[in-house]
């Protein structure tokens, strides 16, 4: 191999790569590996070569997308080189990040300690290595480049100074300057005239980098032009001129404006505006590109309190356990009474208000539970004509879990979903109010925000607590152009995440009064949390205690059938530490109305209870279930049955019945026009205890129907991007890369007319990858038949069945039947081509 075809096959030269393309060329596979992992969209599809990776590469969405996941200090040097000339070494970026060591530093900005100095001089070289493994970089190390998509979103211009707050170059401002201009420029800046426009803008702008002639200059220049300068020197570096093209000279100038105009100091940016050229807003600045220079990225500010860390434990564990309770109750609650679905999706403001009251929350706190719920896929809309939301049938399963494991699942899903709670009740971008559950609250910095914000609390010692405050400046410094949309207040989305995260973790049981608790660090490093959490929870008990007054007393969380079972008999009153539950007339009805018998409702409460059955507890068993049934309701429209003829005409003869509109039919039977439902709910507002009847008079037991949705999944998080592919994924796809490159680069011999000038012809040619080899079909069958005789490697263009065209570097190994048997490079297997659908073919140079 010769040493211009080494440089044709490498791509590049002594001097560096010529494109970003040739620097690709010159990588590793490893290196290709490492990029492609950080930048994902570049394999949607796979590209076919290094010279379609580098086309995608130079694309604003995915240099843009690449840029936002940069931390500060990177972004820094970056823009440190987008406000460089392009080309310009390590030094310089050093240079303009922590200004001339002789140079004092402008006052606005932060003076750096030698110490300081020495952070950020370390800290340059790992910062260009990631701005290269990402590809934004890309040039010889002693003159990097960014690609030019970078470059366009970080430079600095009039419209857009960026972070940086510098505005454009002077050769960037006086582009369209007459001649005739830039000569009185010259002229007032005392500098010799010159012979074309580009010596002027250079002569002008060699004065604004030599510092000792450009602070000459400034050193005539009136206090109110200088006090004019201080206030654009830190950005932004425009301001309000009437018309701002007029030619002023020195002799001209009356004012303040005026002078600095008539010297080339401020530069007309539009017919009203005027701009400070970025080499004299670098040289006030004392050569820094940004205020402050942050290498490392801050300390997370801890609150003085420390707490125990046990007491955290157990406070967290506390809360845990109730947002466990919590679910169940709600989700109960919504499977018998399922409220409908907005037609925008979500729930309604009244049935979200009924939900709060059930449990005794804030609608604002209901609606993050519902949240949970819908996150971990325990609800869900039924999907049926009249939709209502309801528990799935994973509710069920997850009832069958230990407390420590049903919170692990909730905690899991809320910190991997998408889904914001706190949204709810927020006016979206039309002005109408966010409804709970609807389709508007997913948003895709939520996760990454929850994860940073728990790791940074994971970060301090146990017991610390830390606000959004003392959070929020390490989570800006890792991504910093990652904030989303900011409000009117000068808040961004990441802002308000923080907060709620930090609300939502308190209320989930992940933090315990402020602090992070244990199962949540084995969360956060991807363990199981419910074998930590499980012995810190109360263990459930399996008993209450009955009192007197007819209410019964669960000093701790009660075992689940236990817990159903006496919700059944009795409603509870309050909650707590304790739970109070309260027996009544119509709680008893409703456990009898369930089957239940008051021998069985007798033999419960003496199973459960330590303390003996209280006498009026047993009193009003008996006494609802003598009355229970002796009425007995059906349909006629409905009728009222009973052994009693006297009951019947008490029933008859009492006012409140008058609605039911009854008659008698027989000393035991009374009629009504009204449904057997209503019959039923009348006479027991009436105080009686009627049975509901079927038609063969057996008692009907009815107890209350708790629905079901039908298989549902989960809700799939919203993915910010695409996910980042495994080992398998990259492998392949380098390696396809790198064999359609080849394809692509190859060094061959002329298109070939026939197997004897495929033999005769000589001559490297370089492939024209904007079309695919051509030759006759004869032609190519001899070209293929050739290379199998002699063994050579063959260029072809192939079309595939879905009419996908490519190019493929071929060993072939036999032409038979139609079909043509090669060894292709691309996917490193032996396959089989269709003759007719090679497009033509060429030999390969036997150096290649």
């Amino acid at each position: 191999m010769t040493a211009q075809q080494s440089e044709q096959r490498t791509g590049g030269s002594a001097a560096g790569p010529r494109t970003l393309a040739e620097d690709l060329r010159g990588r590793p596979d490893e290196a290709l590996t490492t990029l492609l992992r950080s930048r994902p969209d570049l394999l949607n599809p796979v590209p076919g070569d290094l010279t379609q990776l580098a086309a995608r590469l130079s694309s604003r969405a995915s240099a843009l997308r690449a840029l936002e996941r940069l931390d500060r200090f990177t972004l820094q040097v970056a823009e440190a080189l987008a406000a460089a000339p392009d080309g310009s070494p390590p030094a310089v970026v050093r240079g303009l990040l922590t200004g001339p060591a002789r140079v004092k530093p402008h006052p606005g900005a932060t003076a750096l300690t030698p110490a300081e100095r020495t952070a950020v001089t370390e800290a340059v070289p790992p910062a260009l290595a990631t701005l290269r493994d990402r590809a934004l970089l890309w040039g010889p190390d002693n003159g990097p480049r960014l690609v030019i998509a970078a470059r366009e979103a970080l430079a600095p211009t009039a419209a857009n100074p960026g972070r940086t707050g510098l505005g454009p170059t002077l050769a960037e401002a006086t582009v369209g300057m007459s001649p005739a201009r830039l000569q009185q420029l010259l002229a007032s800046a005392g500098l010799p005239p010159t012979a074309d426009p580009v010596t002027a803008i250079a002569a002008l702008t060699a004065l604004l980098t030599d510092r000792k002639r450009c602070a000459a200059l400034l050193a005539d220049a009136p206090e109110p032009s200088l006090r004019l300068l201080d206030r654009l020197v830190w950005g932004p570096p425009t301001g309000t001129v009437p018309d701002a093209t007029r030619a002023v000279t020195a002799e001209d100038a009356r004012s303040p404006v005026e002078w600095l105009i008539a010297r080339g100091l401020l530069l007309p940016s539009s017919p009203g505006s005027v701009v400070l050229p970025r080499e004299l807003a670098l040289h006030l600045r004392g050569g820094r590109t940004h205020r402050t220079v942050e290498p490392a990225p801050p300390a997370v500010l801890a609150q003085p309190a420390v707490r125990d860390p046990q007491a955290v434990d157990s406070a967290a564990a506390g809360q845990a356990h109730t947002a466990v309770r919590i679910i169940e109750e709600v989700l109960d609650l919504w499977g018998l009474q399922s409220p409908g679905t907005l037609r925008a999706g979500g729930v309604g403001v009244r049935d979200l208000k009924r939900t709060a009251q059930a449990i005794d929350s804030t609608e604002q706190t209901t609606a993050f539970w519902l949240e949970l719920a819908y996150g971990a896929g325990l609800l869900a809309p039924d999907g049926e004509a009249d939709e209502r939301w309801a528990p799935t049938p994973a509710f069920d399963g997850w009832l069958q879990q230990s407390v420590a494991g049903r919170w692990a699942a909730l905690a899991a899903s809320w910190l991997a979903g998408t889904r914001v709670a706190a949204l709810t009740g927020t006016p979206d971008g039309k002005g109408k109010t966010r409804a709970a559950l609807g389709t508007e609250l997913d948003r895709t910095l939520a996760p990454s925000v929850r994860r940073a914000a728990l790791s940074a609390l994971a970060g301090l010692p146990p017991g610390s607590t830390a606000g959004a405050d003392g959070l929020l400046p390490a989570l800006r410094w890792h991504r910093p152009l990652r904030g989303g949309p900011a409000t009117a207040e000068g808040r961004d989305l990441r802002d308000d995440l923080t907060d709620w995260t930090l609300h939502e973790a308190e209320l989930l049981g992940v933090t315990g009064r402020g602090a992070l608790s244990s199962q949540a660090r084995a969360l956060l490093d991807g363990r199981d949390p419910a074998p930590v959490l499980a012995p810190l929870l109360p263990q459930p008990l399996d008993h209450v205690i009955l009192q007197p007054d007819l209410t019964a007393i669960a000093p701790g969380p009660l075992l689940t059938p236990l817990a159903q079972a006496l919700a059944l008999c009795a409603d509870i009153e309050s909650k707590g530490g304790a739970t109070v539950y309260r027996f009544s007339a119509e709680s008893v009805r409703r456990a009898l109305d369930a089957g239940r018998s008051a021998a069985d409702l007798h033999a419960f409460l003496e199973q459960h209870s330590r303390t003996p059955v209280p006498q009026p507890l047993s009193y009003l068993v008996d006494d609802v279930a003598r009355r229970h049934g002796v009425l007995r309701v059906g349909a006629a429209s409905s009728y009222l049955r009973c052994d009693d003829p006297a009951l019947l005409a008490e029933v008859l003869a009492d006012r409140r019945s008058v609605d039911l509109r009854l008659r008698l039919l027989a000393p035991t039977v009374l009629a009504s026009q009204a449904a057997p439902e209503t019959l039923l709910a009348t006479l027991r507002t009436m105080g009686y205890a009627p049975a509901a009847e079927s038609a063969d008079g057996d008692t009907l037991i009815t107890r209350p129907g708790s629905h079901r949705t039908p298989p549902r999944t989960a809700p799939a998080p919203v993915p910010d991007g695409l996910p980042t592919p495994d080992d398998a994924l990259l492998g392949a796809a380098v390696k396809a890369i790198r064999a359609g490159d080849r394809a692509a680069t190859a060094v061959r011999r002329e298109t070939v007319t026939g197997p004897a000038a495929t033999l005769q012809q000589s001559g490297p040619a370089r492939v024209d990858t904007r079309q695919l080899p051509r030759t006759a079909a004869a032609d190519t069958l001899a070209a293929l038949q050739t290379a199998v005789l002699l063994g050579e490697r063959m260029w072809i263009g192939y079309i595939n069945a879905e009419g996908l065209a490519s190019q493929r570097v071929i060993d072939p190994v036999k032409v038979e039947g139609g079909f043509v048997t090669a060894f292709d490079h691309q996917s490193d297997a032996l396959k089989t081509f269709a003759l007719h659908r090679i497009t033509g073919v060429a030999e390969l140079d036997a150096s290649a």
